[in-house]
């Protein structure tokens, strides 16, 4: 209610605007209003070795630099994915580069990976790292040389402070950024990776965020690959540089990525399809259009053991956290479900072995790469 009744100012501004400002109400304590507690414990689940008190998370892309980790996470989020950083500081593409498609529920951004670099965050997180799970996501700068070698030295900067990490190859807005996803080159990303995996001071479960732009073939050789390199997993997936047909909204031409509603089905699509190529070798998270309890489910029934949200806090704000856990509690049980992890990938197989029920205690605009 109280986010409804603010929409129609914060529609008013300028996108990046009402990022900014909701960033500084999450510091001043504003996500008290809708902090949520005492998830379901239907709702628990280990993933990779992580201990998740429920399935939802924030996306990267909110929280680039890490500012806001702990206020996020007292808003009910069963993880929270900071980033996409890059190991040098950059503005990313100039402005304009925030679109609200709010006949459509979209946004499209081009935002560059625009972070204040990864020495940065490790700093902040080493001052400061409230108590809960956090993922780091990592990329490339725009004017890299050597784009394999930024995601070793980002993750050399940044694993001490992160409970997993994420390899962001598939943004559409660094050029040339998605040709990593070829087989040749992302073996070569991991094996590299890997080197630098091998000589960390604890083992990191690592995660790689794939386009859902890429065909049945590249899918295909992402998972093989993701498999041999011993990835804990996909995320899938990223935002779309198609999808326009049949936009209504008046900025439905602007180039950069389209997530929300329109990305839906085709996100949902590669997961499930993911799942099935996967089986049980690698942990899924289903990201693209979730704005509501039956939207988590439909990716959990695809495949995800996790759930990351991202445009739908725009449009519906952050209670909708709240509203998609005690949803999905509620959906578990009316079709019988005794827990979540026995529900993942239900439409197209077995659970996978890294989503297991966890039976111990406990456990807003944003911004795009």
């Amino acid at each position: 209610m109280i986010y409804r009744l603010l929409w129609p100012a914060i529609s008013l501004l300028d996108p990046e605007a009402a990022h900014r400002l909701s960033v500084r109400a999450l510091q001043f304590g504003a996500g008290a209003l809708f902090a949520a507690r005492n998830d379901p414990a239907s709702l628990r689940i280990s993933v990779a070795g992580m201990r998740f008190g429920n399935p939802i998370g924030i996306a990267a892309g909110y929280d680039k630099d890490g500012v806001v980790v702990g206020p996020l996470l007292k808003l009910g989020f069963g993880h929270v994915e900071v980033g996409t950083v890059t190991p040098r500081a950059q503005a990313g593409n100039p402005p304009p580069r925030l679109f609200r498609l709010s006949e459509d529920r979209a946004i499209i951004n081009r935002m560059g990976f625009n972070n204040g670099g990864a020495a940065a965050l490790a700093l902040r997180l080493s001052r400061s790292r409230p108590a809960g799970i956090v993922g780091i996501s990592i990329g490339a700068n725009r004017d890299s040389a050597d784009m394999a070698g930024d995601y070793v030295t980002a993750f050399d900067y940044v694993a001490p402070y992160a409970d997993y990490i994420a390899l962001n190859v598939s943004s559409p807005n660094t050029s040339g950024l998605r040709r990593l996803q070829e087989r040749e080159r992302l073996g070569d990303l991991l094996a590299r990776l890997g080197e630098a995996r091998a000589k960390a001071a604890r083992a990191l479960p690592v995660f790689l965020k794939v386009s859902p732009d890429v065909d049945a073939h590249g899918l295909e050789a992402i998972v093989e690959t993701a498999v041999g390199a011993r990835l804990a997993g996909l995320i899938v997936s990223n935002t779309t540089a198609g999808a326009r047909a049949g936009l209504r909204s008046a900025h439905a031409a602007e180039a950069g990525g389209l997530s929300g509603a329109p990305l839906f089905r085709r996100s949902t699509e590669c997961l499930a399809e993911a799942r099935r190529l996967a089986g049980a070798q690698l942990a899924l998270v289903g990201v693209g259009g979730v704005s509501s309890a039956r939207d988590a489910y439909e990716k959990i029934l695809a495949g995800a053991s996790l759930v990351q949200l991202y445009t739908g806090l725009v449009y519906k704000g952050p209670g909708l956290v709240r509203e998609i856990k005690h949803g999905l509690a509620r959906l578990l049980r009316s079709d019988g479900y005794a827990d979540l992890s026995a529900a993942v990938g239900a439409r197209v197989g077995p659970a996978p072995s890294q989503a297991e029920p966890d039976s111990g205690d406990g456990g807003m605009p944003a911004m795009r790469a």
